[in-house]
């Protein structure tokens, strides 16, 4: 595991994940580390929905979001500057 993995996820890294992800980054945005995250899991307690596929367990980002207390994205001055923004509120 390397450094960046180990660190939590900036609100703005939220905001910019696909429609899932991986456990890994899961755990990354709630801070904790795989132990803890599989852990959970297999209690049932993870702090929000898994899904598993295969041998792998997957998190809805709307789920993550969530549970995390995000209801919207936030508008970002430089989505604004790149027009990102405007298609938002047309």
């Amino acid at each position: 595991m390397n450094e960046r993995d180990e660190t939590p996820l900036t609100f703005r890294e939220v905001f910019d994940l696909p429609v899932s992800v991986d456990l890994r980054t899961a755990a990354r945005a709630f801070g904790m580390c795989m132990g803890t995250a599989y852990r959970l899991v297999g209690l049932g307690d993870f702090p929000c929905r898994t899904v598993r596929v295969g041998h792998r367990h997957r998190v809805l980002t709307v789920n993550l979001m969530q549970a995390l207390g995000i209801d919207e994205r936030p508008v970002y001055a430089d989505d604004l500057a790149d027009g990102v923004a405007l298609t938002l509120f047309d």
